[in-house]
Parts: structure tokens; sequence; C-alpha cells
């Protein structure tokens, strides 16, 4: 006779269903996340009349609590001088065009 195989269990669903985020805490976090995207916005919006013409297609890094700007013609240029000035602190990159996208769809 042949044997059965024993049954394992089958487990689905998160892989560590212990850590979970309330739904609360993921409202919050994302109306921080919002706040923080419309200071870096209100900061590009002041500053691209000034650039757009002259540096239009490049990217400025915008660090909203001292109001500094980082451009450079590379994406990941104007990051990393912002990082270099601000290594503890977020930031947000624009692209210096009509809607301040970076990429494409």
């Amino acid at each position: 006779m042949t044997e059965s195989t024993p049954k394992r269990l089958v487990r689905r669903g998160r892989v560590f269903p212990e850590i979970t985020i309330s739904p609360e805490e993921l409202a919050k976090r994302k109306a921080e996340k919002d706040a923080f995207h419309q200071r870096c916005r209100a900061i590009f919006e002041r500053v691209r009349p000034q650039f757009i013409d002259k540096h239009y297609g490049w990217y400025i890094a915008v660090e909203p609590d001292s109001g500094d700007y980082f451009i450079d013609a590379d994406n990941m240029q104007a990051h990393k001088k912002a990082r270099e000035k601000y290594p503890n602190a977020d930031h947000c990159v624009f692209c210096l065009n009509e809607t301040g996208a970076t990429g494409t769809i």
C-alpha cells in the first residue's frame, strides 16, 4: 500500500499578521505626506518662473523646512545636492516644466 503524505498547514494572507497598521495611522501618514508635498509645491511654484525659461526640463529638489532648492539637469544630481546639504531631511524633486511632473506615463 502507498503511504499518504502528511497534511501540511496551508497559510494564506499576510506574512507577518501581527504587524499591521491601523486605518487611523494610515490616514495620519497620508495627511502628513500630503502636507509635506504641499509645502514643497508652494516653494516650487514660487521659484519656477525665474528658472523655467533658462533651465526648462531640468530638475529642482526642494527642502521645505529651510526653503532651499537645488537645480541640476539630472534628477539624481539634484537629489544628491539636497542630500549633501541636508542629510537627514526629506525633500521633493520636481521637473522645471508647466506641471512639475518628473516622468512619463
